[in-house]
């Protein structure tokens, strides 16, 4: 443990050095000036990149009347600095104003000692501070251990994702920003073969670790379940028996998830799809500018252990470009589903071909993580008429 004295009188430092000393705190260095402590912390330094990567202090004995800089100032100051703000500062003081002191305390200061120094009452105010400090800083370790952890695995559940196909008479393009390092949304495409493609979208219910978990489970089965039923009632069918697999005792949540699958099969010219429970999947044909709605034929997939399907089917006959997207996209809209259909509409009732930067724009602005609501994905498939 490294404590720093601050102060201007070398009286005062002379009589803290013993009774640390005393005490068996060894390490600590001094300083003479608030400006001269800035110094040591770093802080003027930024600008010229020298800041350390590592401040080596672990508490600040930091006198409050000093000339040119006095404590409180120079408190306030360390305190704009987020990779400072975890050191505790006990302000040493004659002063006994009350206002001043609550200054202090609302400047940053951790804690405070009146002079003449009483050595019981400084050494328990040390003791107090760095046991804080300890524990503060195994809760820091901790937090970024388990930052690092998401990093990685939202690393890992982005990989599962599928990526874009560009064939002749199929193209299939996406965007995905999660609400948090992890998500709950998942999309998945796989050529069959003949001309034909499979396309499924689903979002979890709520968002973060435990439905990111669920959404891993799905990927883990969705390749093995789509080549082996393909037809999209068997398909929804087959995904609702195995997530009820998922049994968890005393559960206090009933998990579930939307999803939207498809085959597409470009040699026939033939759509055909089952939207369990999620937002209306938008086809738009030719020259026209109002879609064809995939609406929701049946109730989301893991409510219940039986899922009756009504399977839909649609043909083009001109090129065309169909949208999937979760309702983290439709929430951007003020008002009732209708007026988010009309805003997901105007932004995507143009060319038929896939221009990601327009879209980015359109829903997918940066912002921080923990200000997004919500998951927010989309999905692009340009459909070419022509021969095969």
């Amino acid at each position: 443990m490294r404590i720093l004295i601050v102060d201007d009188n070398p009286t005062n430092v002379i009589i803290i050095r013993e009774i640390l000393k005393k005490e068996n705190y060894r390490n600590f260095v001094t300083a003479s000036s608030a400006k001269e402590m800035l110094k040591l912390l770093g802080i003027g330094t930024e600008e010229q990149g020298k800041r350390p990567s590592h401040i080596d202090i672990d508490l600040i004995l930091l006198d409050m009347m000093m000339p040119e800089m006095d404590g409180i100032e120079a408190c306030r100051i360390v305190q704009q600095h987020e990779h400072l703000r975890d050191i505790p500062i006990i302000m040493v003081t004659a002063v006994g104003d009350s206002k001043k002191l609550a200054e202090a305390l609302d400047a940053g200061a951790s804690d405070y000692v009146t002079k003449p120094i009483n050595k019981v009452e400084l050494m328990a105010r040390i003791r107090l501070a760095l046991r804080l400090k300890r524990e503060k800083d195994w809760h820091n370790e901790r937090d970024q251990r388990i930052k690092d952890e998401l990093r990685l695995a939202a690393l890992v559940q982005n990989a599962v994702l599928s990526l874009p196909i560009t064939d002749q008479n199929f193209e299939v393009h996406a965007i995905y920003q999660p609400s948090f390092e992890l998500a709950g949304d998942l999309y998945a495409w796989y050529p069959l073969g003949d001309g034909r493609y499979a396309v499924i979208l689903l979002d979890m219910m709520g968002h973060g670790i435990s439905s990111s978990l669920f959404c891993m489970f799905l990927a883990s089965v969705l390749k093995d379940t789509v080549t082996t039923y393909v037809e999209p009632e068997k398909v929804i069918q087959e995904l609702n028996r195995r997530f009820n697999q998922l049994y968890i005792e005393k559960q206090l949540v009933q998990y579930y998830f939307t999803a939207i699958y498809m085959v597409i099969d470009t040699r026939l010219s033939r759509i055909d799809y089952v939207n369990a429970g999620h937002p209306p999947g938008l086809f738009f044909q030719g020259e026209a500018k109002e879609p064809v709605l995939l609406e929701s034929n049946c109730h989301p997939v893991g409510l219940f252990d039986r899922i009756d399907i009504q399977p839909q089917s649609l043909s083009f006959s001109e090129d065309g470009h169909l949208v999937l997207y979760t309702d983290g996209l439709m929430e951007m809209a003020e008002g009732g589903q209708e007026e988010q259909l009309k805003f997901m509409v105007s932004h995507l009732n143009g060319s038929h071909e896939w221009q990601e930067e327009p879209m980015r724009e359109a829903f997918f602005q940066e912002q921080p993580a923990m200000e997004r609501d919500d998951d927010k994905c989309l999905v692009w498939i340009s459909l070419k008429k022509g021969t095969v």
